[in-house]
């Protein structure tokens, strides 16, 4: 390590906000593991905000004696970053990249990355962070383990940073053997569950005072989340419209979401259930009006409610949990849902990455729906109905896939916690200290 570096990280040390020494110079002395989370990819969705107070809550349970910093992407909000304090009050946050000379574009980051002694790529849609891991792979040479992701292909420079990973976890076994096909030759690769299944954040204020204005009560309604099949970004970002994207979207719109009103109008006509559309993403509750609310009958619609505004995570996962379960074509809410014991089906289509395989992956292979082939769209409101017509039944599945995802959970985390048993403390340049 250059003189340099190590003045500037000795300097930052001392300065830093939120870390206090007695805590930094334990650190020093290897009696804690200090696991530097790359995570928190945007927050324009409540799922993928979920991958990182799940991760978080994960280390939590199985390695309490862990220290954990979260590096994250730019765009983390200081409303989402209260409700993750709500959750983990001691818990900082660095942003910033690994420059060209090796050094970081913030203060805190440059010190996160002298302070850990591990790099774990935090679960979500790709090997997101590929460009930050191998800045921190080429400069600042620490071990490193990647955590809960689909894999789709990459570089050659993204197959020999996954190589090179302590561990590589797999949302889904479609990732995994891809991964292998590809040549990716980790010394352990297995399928590991979403980050976002140990998700536990909560607002119940929020939830109920939401549904008592809505007439919703508890254990009488189902969610139903809607979804075009790509995200239309550039109605919520500085971006350029994608006219392919659109003209997609909406060649498909009636063909995905027809069955989602047929669904509804089953449950509320056939049951004293009512239904709550909300969404999953910023731009859903405008999906959730024109292809649902708006197109179903007069007397299903009276039984109905469209949540018109977003919510953030915590609240959504009360409100879930005083559902009967939730249906549609999204991913991560019908992840929390199964880990905190609310039944979930998951529509997919073939835009979409492999994600939605997991739900074979944890016995649910009766409760994922491919939206292109008319025999699972022909299953799909019978099994619904269940949800509210043979309640043992159903949450027993629940609990089933529940074990499989704790079990993977705890193996998981153990293989994380063995990285701080087998290897020595590492100094910034991954020469043992």
């Amino acid at each position: 390590m250059s003189q340099t570096r190590r003045t500037f990280l000795q300097a930052s040390t001392l300065s830093a906000i939120g870390l206090m020494l007695p805590g930094v110079l334990r650190a020093q002395a290897g009696e804690k593991p200090r696991i530097l989370l790359r995570s928190s990819w945007q927050i324009v969705n409540i799922g993928d905000i979920a991958h990182t107070p799940g991760v978080i809550a994960l280390i939590e349970k199985y390695i309490p004696e862990a220290e954990v910093i979260l590096w994250a992407s730019n765009d983390l909000s200081p409303e989402v970053l209260e409700m993750e304090h709500k959750r983990f009050p001691k818990l900082k946050v660095v942003k910033g990249k690994i420059k060209d000379d090796g050094h970081a574009t913030t203060p805190e980051l440059e010190e996160a990355l002298g302070w850990c002694n591990f790099l774990l790529h935090g679960s979500g849609a790709s090997f997101v962070a590929q460009r930050d891991v191998g800045d921190f792979v080429k400069h600042i040479g620490k071990p490193y383990g990647v955590y809960g992701i689909t894999y789709s292909g990459t570089s050659k420079e993204g197959i020999d940073l996954l190589t090179q990973a302590r561990f590589l976890f797999f949302r889904e076994t479609v990732s995994l053997e891809r991964a292998k096909e590809d040549g990716v030759q980790c010394p352990i690769m297995e399928f590991g569950p979403d980050g976002a299944f140990g998700t536990d954040l909560r607002n119940d204020k929020a939830a109920d005072e939401y549904l008592k204005s809505v007439d919703l009560q508890p254990g009488k309604f189902l969610c139903c989340i809607p979804r075009l099949r790509y995200t239309p970004y550039w109605l919520i970002r500085n971006q350029p419209k994608d006219e392919k994207k659109a003209d997609r979207n909406e060649m498909m719109q009636e063909h995905d979401h027809a069955p989602l009103r047929a669904a509804i109008s089953a449950v509320v006509r056939e049951t004293d259930t009512k239904v709550l559309i909300c969404p999953e993403d910023m731009t859903q509750m405008a999906v959730g009006r024109e292809l649902l609310y708006n197109r179903l009958d007069d007397d299903v619609k009276a039984k109905v409610v469209l949540r018109e505004t977003y919510w953030l995570t915590d609240e959504a996962l009360s409100t879930y949990m005083r559902s009967l379960g939730l249906f549609g074509l999204e991913m991560h809410s019908p992840i929390m849902c199964i880990a905190n014991g609310v039944p979930a089906l998951v529509g997919r289509f073939e835009e979409q990455t492999s994600k939605g395989f997991m739900w074979r992956d944890i016995g649910l292979g009766d409760w994922l729906f491919d939206m292109d082939q008319p025999d699972d769209v022909a299953r799909l409101t019978p099994t619904l109905l269940t949800f509210v017509q043979d309640r043992p039944a159903v949450l027993e599945k629940v609990r089933k896939a529940q074990a499989i995802v704790q079990q993977r959970q705890r193996e998981t985390m153990q293989v994380l916690k063995q990285q701080f048993a087998a290897a020595p403390v590492t100094s910034e340049k991954g020469q043992a200290d």
